[in-house]
């Protein structure tokens, strides 16, 4: 599958300078545990009750590395309880307009800081209203945050582009309104639409208003599909709703089958989504701790890699994960054997899949990611031409 060998492993350091793409990040599910107990602490004064905020009396832990520790664990226990909870206390302090810029602000910086370059960070308007802000506001404020973000990794020597997906809850009925919203602000750092959120019970075709607002605007959206629920969600979501794009997709993987000699025989929807080239957005540590895989080296991606599907590789929920893009390479790097040329594969999967502008799309492949990746391997060229002490005089 790959131009190098084995022997060419990126390590750690490399990986994580290498230029990454990322088009499936949640930022409410990506807070700095530290910030979320500042935050918490701040709310206690105007909203003692706990009224549109997370107090910090009802925090799991005020200590911010074991509270990342409860965010981690809770969201492996298998509780969809606990999972939730966790949710909970991230939204629950971003209520504020100074929040919301912050907690973006410290996305961007943090996504930079690991190597991404181009990122599409979704969250829920909706969700962000207790404390009096409008919808508008809300979207203002993260923009604000991501461009304050973007500012600070500048001075840090990193740079990275961010844009927002706007993503409507499937158990509510505002998915028209935040679609039109997501229109309204565009051109404005905005750059699509979502909808999130339980698949079971909430098909995507209770929002076809919504998609066919966002078609008959020209405007991208994709879908999460084919995460918990299987197929029928992502039929729906393609045939229905005209998905650009499949919000992780990992269930793709049951209408593949894998013969005992070897053979491999592709379903109709999974020959129709590789040959429509129809990205999949898929997490493999979130999969692991949503059942879709077992461990690394057994997640479907290994074989929509090896079958050429438009793969790419995303964090889902950073916080809850304990991941980063970095983490999430390493990890398939040890499963799989991957090299820098299957990093680069994936990243340019993903800066294709991108709801910006082709011009600018590929003005970040040819001059971003492609030269960040050729300088990786040159270092691994100049590391292994380096002579080791006495080689000459043996040979000669």
């Amino acid at each position: 599958m790959t131009s190098q060998t084995t022997a060419n492993t990126p390590t750690p350091d490399q990986i994580r300078r290498a230029p990454k793409v990322l088009l499936h990040d949640h930022l409410d599910g990506g807070l700095r545990p530290g910030t979320i107990v500042e935050l918490a602490r701040e709310n206690v004064p105007h909203s003692p009750e706990g009224v549109g905020s997370a107090p910090i009396t009802q925090l799991p832990d005020t200590d911010p590395e074991k509270l990342g520790v409860w965010f981690r664990e809770a969201a492996d226990s298998g509780s969809l309880e606990r999972y939730l909870e966790t949710f909970s206390h991230t939204v629950g302090v971003m209520q504020t307009r100074d929040a919301l810029v912050r907690v973006a602000a410290e996305c961007a910086e943090d996504l930079a800081g690991d190597g991404v370059v181009y990122a599409e960070v979704r969250y829920a308007p909706e969700q962000h209203l207790e404390g009096g802000l409008s919808l508008e506001e809300v979207v203002e404020a993260v923009n604000e945050g991501f461009r304050e973000g973007e500012r600070r990794a500048r001075e840090n020597g990193s740079r990275i582009r961010v844009g927002a997906l706007l993503t409507a809850m499937r158990h509510a009925a505002r998915a028209l309104e935040i679609a039109e919203l997501a229109n309204r602000y565009r051109d404005l750092g905005v750059v699509g639409f979502d909808i999130a959120g339980a698949e079971a019970g909430y098909p995507p075709t209770r929002h076809l208003d919504a998609f066919e607002y966002l078609k008959r605007e020209n405007n991208h959206f994709t879908i999460h599909a084919g995460e918990a629920f299987g197929l029928p969600s992502i039929w729906q979501a393609l045939q229905w709703c005209g998905a650009d794009r499949l919000g992780h997709g990992v269930r793709i993987i049951d209408d593949i089958q894998v013969h005992e000699d070897g053979r491999v025989e592709l379903g109709r929807l999974a020959s129709y989504v590789r040959d429509k080239r129809i990205p999949l957005e898929l997490c493999p540590s979130s999969n692991l701790q949503t059942g879709a895989a077992a461990s690394y080296a057994e997640h479907p991606i290994g074989l929509l890699r090896r079958l050429h599907f438009r793969a790419t590789v995303n964090t889902d929920n950073r916080l809850m994960s304990h991941t980063s893009m970095s983490r999430e390479f390493e990890h398939l790097v040890e499963a799989f054997g991957y090299t820098l040329d299957d990093m680069q594969w994936f990243s340019v999967n993903a800066m294709k899949s991108a709801f910006i502008p082709f011009d600018e799309r590929l003005a970040m492949i040819n001059d971003v990611v492609k030269p960040g990746y050729a300088e990786l391997k040159s270092e691994w060229l100049f590391r292994q031409a380096a002579p080791t002490s006495g080689s000459a005089d043996s040979e000669g």
